[in-house]
């Protein structure tokens, strides 16, 4: 009878709240995908831009200064960490941000993965100065490819074969553009050279970062932090052994603001990038992100291509397909695997947060 009693009282609640009530979970799941559908476009919004400028930037004829150009934005990002610390002093019910003291002991030990860090950028940025945006999602494709190698080679981690053959359609798709960039007679050896380079970095990158995690507290704003230093002090021998500093001295807009503005806004959206990464795979998932990031890279290459107005075969499309294909089907497999594992070390998703999408002060 109590059992009786109870079922009627609710229907009767659920009958009085009318509209009402059955609204509050719709506009809840509204809420939730308003909010997930603003970050996934800000996150396009701001590594699509970064693409551009930094493509801009790299790609000025009286300023042939790559590695400077890639030093201020590391130093854009060591101020923007100190501003977001005092930001987050004193607002901290609004701005979170850890606090970082610099630490020499710290720094050493993060130091073999700022190398990598360094090489990253400065291939991927040279890379994108070579071969333009619109080639630039098949030029920097092979980052799965040599994270596949380089884990079996320093991890000895084995890789499926589904895996495996995902692997192979992107290895496909890069040859494959390689050929019609050729055939079109756009094609820059250099920027290829660069783009494997700067792929076998990515991978290499996320290898050293699982290492070098626990000396930061596995926090990566800290390890962006101990990077960025780290890397503003070894790019200053490099800008003079290659003789950037006469290239910077000699430029005609040196003490042009809105070229040091466009300079810095590169260094802002690079930082950004960290954020509007970690905000996504937050209020997504690691997957999602990887599927935004190739729904991304596609979108990247069609407004390239409208953008400078060019003719492409469809051959060169489907190198493009094969490419973002073959990617997104890894990530799936990979995916399916994690979910079939019983047991992962906890570092791993800390690597897995970093492994995909954009990287450092001028990811992809």
């Amino acid at each position: 009878m109590n059992r009786t009693q109870l079922k009627r009282s609710s229907i009767l609640r659920l009958a009085l709240a009318g509209p009402g009530g059955m609204g509050q979970h719709e506009e809840t799941f509204l809420l939730r995908a308003v909010r997930i559908a603003a970050v996934v476009a800000l996150y396009w919004f701001v590594s699509i831009t970064m693409v551009f400028l930094n493509n801009y930037l790299l790609d000025n004829r009286d300023l042939d200064a790559p590695l400077f150009v890639t030093f201020y934005q590391c130093v854009v990002t060591v101020g923007l960490c100190w501003l977001m610390q005092l930001l987050s002093r004193l607002c901290p019910g609004i701005i979170d941000f850890p606090s970082v003291r610099f630490d020499v002991k710290t720094s050493r030990e993060v130091l073999p993965l700022s190398i990598v860090f360094i090489g990253m950028i400065t291939f991927n940025n040279l890379c994108l100065k070579y071969v333009g945006v619109a080639f630039y999602t098949v030029g920097r494709s092979l980052s799965t490819v040599f994270n596949v190698l380089l884990s079996y080679v320093i991890l000895k981690q084995t890789t499926s074969l589904q895996a495996l053959l995902c692997c192979g359609i992107i290895l496909g798709g890069f040859w494959l553009g390689v050929d019609q960039e050729g055939m079109a007679g756009s094609l820059s050896w250099s920027g290829v050279f660069f783009g494997v380079l700067a792929s076998a970095c990515v991978s290499l990158n996320a290898i050293y970062t699982k290492k070098v995690m626990p000396a930061v507290d596995g926090n990566i704003w800290k390890l962006s932090y101990y990077n960025n230093i780290n890397a503003c002090v070894l790019f200053l021998p490099l800008i003079i052994v290659f003789g950037e500093l006469g290239h910077v001295a000699s430029f005609s807009r040196l003490s042009n603001l809105s070229f040091w503005g466009m300079m810095t806004l590169g260094g802002v959206f690079g930082f950004a990038i960290g954020y509007v990464t970690g905000l996504q795979i937050k209020y997504t998932s690691p997957l999602t992100h990887n599927v935004s990031g190739t729904a991304k890279a596609c979108a990247q290459t069609v407004i390239a291509v409208v953008y400078n107005s060019s003719t492409k075969s469809l051959l060169w499309w489907t190198s493009n397909i094969m490419v973002l294909g073959g990617s997104s089907a890894y990530t799936w497999v990979k995916s399916l695997e994690m979910k079939r594992t019983p047991y992962r070390d906890p570092q791993d998703s800390a690597k897995e947060k970093l492994l995909p999408g954009d990287k450092g002060s001028t990811g992809v």
